[in-house]
């Protein structure tokens, strides 16, 4: 196959980009490092990388035209500053946009798209939370311009599957929890956990499941998760277990606008694909902190604005 992958010297994307690799299909690459990694994807005989933005109109539709990939797996987003709305809407809304209206005038049928369970809203209401929850992407300029970008997607009268996404984590992440515990605890900086619960995915798991989907299987929208969610002092642990560290840490209470547990109903996913996650969370957390170590963390993000200690 070929396969165009925006964002693909992300998280997810390089992933999905070595595997793609590894079985032999051809896989053309545009990133603009706001947040990927070079050193996230190795030079391979079918491996293109293209570094500019999916805003360049011109640039996306002349590599619909030339290379004429079979699917676009869209992993491009913005997400690195909660408060750069600029950046979010020119990046996920017009960005989104313009590769769906490149594919329509190439005649590429078929799109893989990624959402942020934020779209649910900031404070759900249900759990777990099903395929049939209100869209509420209100709270965060992240989930918003995500959402926009859907609607999109669903305009096109492409074929498309959307994952919502629990927690991904593994190696080569840079956002969330995990990299911020690593990062502190090995500059020996205070850390605090908040009292709450979430759905934690690993990386090799997720791609497992997107494979079903790149090889033809599913229209619409999936959700891809555990389908148990777990506190943040258990992945706080796994952290200094892997880390060889015996360290208590303050569990604070969580703000007014926090909400105690975030999960996704995988059903659908695991009737349909037949996939189920298997890494158990203290396997992951050890395989992303070698990472870590051998890697190391420049920088860390999150698209929800910082919890003030």
């Amino acid at each position: 196959m070929k396969i165009l992958i925006t964002g693909g010297a992300g998280f997810i994307g390089s992933h999905i980009a070595d595997r793609l690799l590894a079985r032999g299909d051809e896989v053309l690459v545009i990133d603009n490092f706001a947040t990927g990694r070079r050193d996230n994807l190795k030079p391979h005989a079918k491996l293109k990388l293209v570094e500019d933005s999916i805003c360049n109109e011109k640039l996306m539709n002349s590599l619909m035209q030339e290379f004429k990939p079979d699917l676009v797996v869209h992993a491009a987003a913005s997400y690195k500053d909660p408060n750069n709305w600029v950046e979010d809407s020119l990046t996920n809304v017009l960005g989104t946009a313009i590769i769906c209206q490149a594919m329509q005038k190439a005649n590429i049928k078929r799109i893989i798209y990624f959402q942020t369970a934020l779209c649910y809203g900031l404070k759900p209401l249900e759990q777990p939370i099903t395929l049939n929850h209100p869209i509420l992407p209100g709270g965060s300029s992240y989930s918003i311009s995500k959402t926009a970008a859907e609607e999109y997607v669903h305009l096109s009268g492409l074929d498309y599957v959307t994952f919502r996404l629990a927690n991904a984590y593994g190696p080569r992440n840079i956002s969330g929890p995990l990299p911020t515990f690593f990062k502190r605890l090995t500059t020996n900086q205070k850390c605090f956990v908040m009292d709450t619960r979430r759905d934690f995915v690993y990386i090799n798991d997720m791609v497992d499941c997107i494979f079903y989907a790149i090889d033809g299987k599913g229209n619409g929208t999936y959700h891809i998760s555990t389908g148990s969610d777990v506190s943040i002092k258990e992945l706080f642990d796994a952290t200094t277990s892997a880390l060889e560290m015996n360290i208590a840490v303050e569990v604070k209470a969580r703000q007014p606008d926090d909400v105690y547990s975030i999960l996704l109903d995988p059903s659908r996913t695991s009737n349909e694909f037949g996939w189920k996650a298997k890494v158990p969370l203290i396997d992951g957390v050890k395989q992303t902190i070698k990472y870590y170590q051998e890697y190391g963390i420049e920088e860390t993000f999150t698209h929800l604005k910082e919890v003030k200690t």
